[in-house]
């Protein structure tokens, strides 16, 4: 499933893709495709409306 997330260290749009698979929570870490920094997503998705929220913060 497409989605994205505004990365914690630039502030700039990314889009990615969702392995729905996984579960209706997961946490894992993607680039960003601008600064190319580590963001740690938490993505959580509604199971009702399989509307996907995901916070983004840079990985320590």
């Amino acid at each position: 499933m497409d989605a994205g997330f505004q990365c914690a260290g630039c502030g700039e749009w990314n889009d990615t893709v969702v392995d729905e698979s996984a579960g209706g929570s997961q946490l894992y870490v993607e680039d960003c495709q601008v600064c190319c920094k580590p963001n740690v997503l938490h993505l959580e998705r509604d199971p009702d409306s399989g509307q996907i929220w995901i916070e983004a913060e840079l990985e320590s």
